[in-house]
């Protein structure tokens, strides 16, 4: 029980990436962009790719920024060929596919003998340390990030496009922004996927949308009221749920059950955050309809 604890752990600090990469285009851009799981295992099919001849942190930074190269394509779909964005990304995602497969010629490709970032770090807590680290790199640099001028009209596009053309911006540049960093992330997340897994498959990429948003309406959901960032609520969120995915395989689930779980739980969450805001509405109409004292 306690190994199983520790893996979904570890597994929720990866999935926390992708869940705040969905994060910047689902919730600020108020896009759906599901190129993300194309980007997830490109971003392992270039480390696979690249796992012999580079070091380690440089085959994730590569595999970073070959996501990021993937979110440009799916901006460039979306607001310069004016493909809706849902159809761009899934575009994105299907050359994704061939573009995989012509990294390394394979569509599964072992790594148990290739360098890693963990083998930096020894021990039972060697894997937390180091993923709980690079999460909390990431999240304080977005948190760092939101705070300077790009990033407030970064927050702003979302929400009102007017806004940041009238303070003399372009918002097609922080859909373009949003877009690009979403899906290096992703890539990321994937390149870390293939080192703890030890593997790289072409169908890893599947589902990664849905976990993404069970992680992060998860972190919303449950963590609605605690005075944290929405980053700090993507990481919470991801470990929850991969505990209750652990704790299901853990009971005697079978694998295939899984995605059929993972569908219910976010409509759980979902119902349960609508009917919240639903309370919350009728209670603050009650309270101003209060003859005054």
């Amino acid at each position: 029980m306690g190994a199983m604890i520790l893996i979904s752990i570890e597994q929720g600090f990866i999935f926390s990436l992708l869940a705040i990469g969905v994060m910047l285009t689902f919730r600020i851009l108020d896009i759906a962009d599901l190129s993300v799981e194309g980007t997830f295992p490109l971003g392992a099919f270039v480390f696979a790719k690249f796992a012999h001849i580079f070091l380690p942190p440089v085959s994730m930074v590569l595999s970073f920024f070959a996501g990021c190269l993937a979110g440009y394509f799916t901006y460039f779909l979306y607001k310069k060929v004016k493909i809706a964005p849902i159809l761009a990304g899934i575009l994105t995602m299907t050359i994704l596919y061939t573009v995989n497969l012509r990294l390394t010629g394979q569509s599964n490709v072992p790594l148990m003998d290739a360098p890693s970032m963990f083998d930096f770090f020894s021990g039972t807590w060697g894997k937390l340390i180091s993923l709980a680290f690079i999460a909390l790199i990431i999240k304080l640099a977005l948190d760092w990030f939101f705070k300077t001028e790009k990033g407030y009209l970064l927050l702003a596009t979302g929400d009102n496009e007017d806004l940041v053309k009238s303070l003399g911006q372009k918002p097609d540049k922080f859909y373009c922004l949003g877009l690009v960093l979403s899906n290096g992330l992703a890539a990321l997340a994937g390149c870390l996927a293939a080192q703890y897994q030890g593997y790289v498959d072409i169908s890893m990429g599947q589902s990664m949308i849905v976990t993404a948003l069970a992680s992060l309406i998860i972190g919303e959901t449950s963590f609605q009221k605690l005075p944290i960032r929405g980053t700090s609520r993507c990481i919470l969120g991801a470990i929850v749920y991969r505990i209750i995915y652990g704790l299901a395989l853990y009971m005697g689930l079978a694998p295939d059950d899984l995605k059929a779980i993972t569908g219910l739980l976010v409509i759980i969450f979902i119902a349960y955050n609508n009917l919240s805001k639903q309370v919350l509405k009728k209670e603050s109409k009650h309270v101003k309809n209060q003859p005054p004292i």
